[in-house]
């Protein structure tokens, strides 16, 4: 993955320092909606979470999948159940615990859908994912098609210690925040890493690759597991923020609006799914406020971009930042 140019990279970090510096500016721009779009960013960062680790799997590894919310879902199930139902759950064993059931659930499913690629590997990721969707809606675990609550935060605490307060909504914004960069800073040195040259050749050409003596099975499991783990983060986080999970989190519905999310913002960027969980919310907020029928315009919206940026907002960002190409010199 080359380098960002300078520009791009400047104008993203400025992008970064208005979303940290949020809470500080957003009570005096907007007094009245302070609260609810301090949340509202909160679940956008969540959403570009998972994006970004579904852009590992489709923009880098080629590997285009419909049941990534199957991890996302899973991970935010796995605080409803490992928490108890009226105590703060330790969040130094919820979480660990969660993302190693979602890696090892991840593990066993990718094991099985890298045997196959292209369509073949997009349907069996699909009815994998709606398999995990009726599993918990037909289920009583975690209160089945109804959902179930949690009712306290996680609690980050050492020897009885509270390090912070979840239920502050300004600790859990910059706690997301941090995670947000934090997935982001990850995907970039795992790509800029041996491993992740491999991976990104692999989407390219995976039969050089072969050719060249690696074997493109194992490290496309790796990201597939990778990917799922991130986007299982991403997962116990939103059932965290809102308190409540439920089977639509595992839908294909949740898969297709990442994966909209993906080509929006640009594919195989990491940086630009990114993007296109931000463009993607606030234009759905923006046309909720204006129509009842916002779907369609909001359709409207998504397909002019697709057909006008066919690589995406980064894409454009990237080509705009782009040095100028040097003239040919004059042949005496």
């Amino acid at each position: 993955m080359s380098r960002l140019p300078r520009p791009v990279a400047i104008a993203l970090l400025a992008l970064v320092v208005l979303l940290a510096a949020y809470p500080l500016y957003g009570a005096w721009l907007f007094p009245a909606k302070h609260a609810f779009l301090m949340q509202k960013i909160t679940g956008i960062m969540i959403l570009a979470i998972m994006a970004m680790s579904l852009d590992l799997l489709v923009g880098i590894a080629g590997m285009v999948s419909l049941g990534h919310a199957a991890f996302f879902g899973l991970g935010g199930y796995m605080l409803a159940i490992l928490s108890p139902e009226y105590e703060a759950a330790n969040i130094w064993i919820v979480l660990p615990a969660a993302l190693a059931i979602v890696a090892a659930v991840a593990a066993i499913i990718g094991a099985l859908s890298i045997r196959t690629t292209g369509i073949s590997f997009i349907m069996i990721t699909l009815a994998f994912g709606q398999m995990g969707f009726y599993f918990f809606n037909d289920s009583r675990l975690a209160g089945g098609s109804d959902g179930a609550y949690i009712y306290v935060m996680p609690a980050v605490e050492i020897a009885g210690i509270s390090l912070m307060n979840l239920e502050d909504k300004l600790v859990f914004y910059y706690l997301v925040f941090g995670l947000f960069i934090g997935a982001y800073l990850l995907l970039k040195v795992l790509l800029a890493s041996p491993f992740g040259r491999v991976v990104q050749a692999i989407g390219v050409n995976e039969n050089r690759v072969k050719g060249l003596g690696f074997n493109p099975d194992h490290y496309k499991l790796v990201a597939f597991v990778i990917g799922a783990t991130i986007a299982g983060l991403a997962g116990f986080l939103g059932a965290a923020q809102y308190g409540f999970v439920n089977p639509a989190m595992l839908s294909w519905h949740q898969s297709g609006t990442a994966l909209v999310m993906v080509i929006l913002g640009g594919m195989g960027t990491i940086f630009g799914p990114a993007l296109g969980a931000f463009v993607l919310e606030l234009a759905r907020m923006g046309f909720e406020g204006m129509t009842e029928h916002w779907l369609l315009p909001m359709g409207l919206f998504v397909i002019a971009v697709v057909l006008l940026l066919p690589k995406g907002l980064a894409g454009l960002l990237l080509q705009l930042g782009a040095k100028p190409a040097s003239e040919p010199e004059d042949e005496a």
